[in-house]
């Protein structure tokens, strides 16, 4: 065996761990999905079709391999996996890798799952290429780790599942100690802002606990019960998120709400639920232990639904003529809330989301609260953070801060806050990565977007690759002058050099740093 072989072994294996590290921080943003590795390797390769050169270069070590099996040819391979895609960077930026012990116990899994595919395919190499075992162990391993990220992904899930059961027992325990009326959100969009309505709506006439940022998934939640929910607690406000059917329901049979929100349905991760339907459906489950009903009837799909859950009291809430229980009605920069044909209270000043905060009246409603207290505390109610938050920069230019936004309606939205922001001369700016999770509506929502806005401001400032095709497209037929960055940075400080009193930007949606 030569000492090209062993060098051969050494380099690809530090080859790999690279680019492990690399992906394990692309698995930790996604949440460790299984099938989210070759998802985002299609992004990238999309976004900056030079990243096709790894399947190349992989395609070149394996007919390299087979021809001269003692040589160099699977460190061609492995400098593809390294160097590519190009732009997805191992420390990242925005989003760094963070060693949590989930982290470690997937790359333990990985490196198991990983050795035994080596051990295998290099047998077989070596059976049928004859050669040393170096360097059919390079190769196999080489080839190995191309299948390798998501398959452990898939293998480590119900071993995350079991060693989190703990928390979750805890949880439900604690849940069922303290007693309070759950009341679970869930929708495509939305959630947040309503849960945060419902706090403040309730605050002040019942003791109150709300699920802490996005914590929305079993562990979230478990975590949320376990680290804030106090034994005084009366009400606790459960955000209930879902990147595939079954999951709600699985949250729901240990943190039964009594009282259950649907906020809105939109194409939200429709990459993974393939459709709208299954996204209803999915929903949807956060209904079959609830009491009461409350919904977004604005779409027409969830009107029906509003009208299929049986014997359950369903409050029918939001902006349209469907919306006969709770409606709230924007006229100018005021809002009526209207509840049941009457006016509740004056109108209050425009900023909450219209159709979240009929939802969030219902449950103050249901819950108890005087329907003066709810209508002066919706008059009270603060911006949710993140998401159309309103501010003013030191140059003195308008900032309005959508960046927690990933979905058409919302953006539509941020679009009109923009418009009555500033007056001609006023410029307008528009900063933007475009929408993301959408599926096959993905191009035309960006498409759409970009052109609505390129036909009302003065600049749109396209941020990074992963929808710059799309926004471009749409931008084409507009008067918006178009300026291409690659990051962030690269934008805020475009907006600081060329926007200043008088001005407004929006900024539309952020993207973390493992999308390009």
């Amino acid at each position: 065996m030569s000492w090209v072989s062993w060098l051969v072994s050494v380099l690809s294996l530090a080859g790999i761990a690279l680019a492990a590290i690399k992906w394990l921080r692309v698995a930790q943003r996604e949440h460790y999905l299984a099938g989210s590795i070759v998802f985002m390797r299609r992004v990238w390769i999309a976004a900056r079709p030079v990243n096709i050169l790894e399947a190349v270069m992989l395609a070149g070590a394996l007919v390299g391999h087979a021809l001269a099996p003692d040589s160099l040819w699977p460190l061609l391979g492995c400098v593809g996996m390294v160097i590519f895609p190009v732009g997805l960077g191992h420390r990242g930026r925005t989003s760094p890798l963070n060693w949590t012990a989930r982290l470690r116990r997937t790359a333990i899994v990985g490196a198991f799952v990983l050795g035994l595919a080596t051990a295998l395919l290099g047998r077989m190499s070596t059976l049928v290429l004859g050669g040393g075992w170096p360097g059919a162990l390079s190769m196999a391993a080489v080839v190995s780790w191309y299948a390798i990220p998501d398959l452990v992904l898939w293998v480590a899930a119900p071993i995350e599942r079991r060693l989190s059961q703990k928390f979750v027992v805890r949880a439900t325990g604690t849940l069922r100690r303290v007693a309070p009326v759950v009341v679970g959100i869930t929708g495509s969009y939305g959630k947040t802002s309503t849960k945060w309505y419902v706090r403040d709506l309730v605050a002040g006439t019942r003791r109150v606990v709300a699920s802490p940022a996005s914590f929305n998934n079993r562990l979230g939640l478990a975590r949320a019960i376990n680290e804030t929910l106090t034994d005084d607690a009366e009400v606790f406000v459960a955000e209930m998120g879902a990147y595939q059917p079954g999951e709600i329901a699985d949250t729901c049979s240990w943190i039964p709400p009594g009282i259950a929100v649907l906020t809105a349905i939109g194409p939200v991760h429709l990459q993974r639920f393939k459709s709208e339907e299954r996204i209803i459906e999915a929903k949807s489950e956060i209904f079959e232990r609830a009491g009461v009903a409350i919904i977004n009837v604005d779409h027409p799909a969830l009107a029906d639904l509003a009208g299929s859950l049986g014997d359950r009291k369903v409050w029918r809430c939001g902006t349209s003529g469907k919306a006969t229980d709770v409606r709230v009605r924007q006229d100018g920069d005021l809002l009526t809330i209207v509840v049941h044909d009457r006016a509740l209270g004056d109108p209050i000043p425009a900023g909450p989301f219209p159709a979240n905060l009929a939802c969030a009246v219902a449950v103050a409603l249901e819950l108890g609260v005087p329907p003066g207290a709810v209508s002066d505390r919706a008059r009270r109610l603060a911006p949710t953070e993140h998401r159309q938050a309103t501010g003013r920069s030191q140059a003195g230019f308008e900032i309005i801060d959508d960046t927690f936004n990933s979905n058409p309606a919302g953006a539509a939205r941020a679009l009109e806050v923009l418009m009555s922001a500033v007056e001609p001369p006023g410029r307008r700016a528009v900063v933007t990565p475009g929408m993301v999770e959408l599926g096959p509506q993905q191009h035309d929502a960006n498409r759409r977007f970009a052109a609505a806005a390129a036909e009302v401001v003065d600049h749109l400032v396209i941020v990074g690759r992963a929808n710059r095709r799309a926004l471009l497209h749409g931008a084409r037929g507009g008067s918006a002058e178009v300026t291409l960055v690659d990051q962030r940075e690269e934008a805020v400080a475009w907006v600081r050099e060329h926007l200043g009193a008088g001005d407004a930007v929006l900024y539309e949606n952020d993207l973390p740093d493992h999308y390009p």
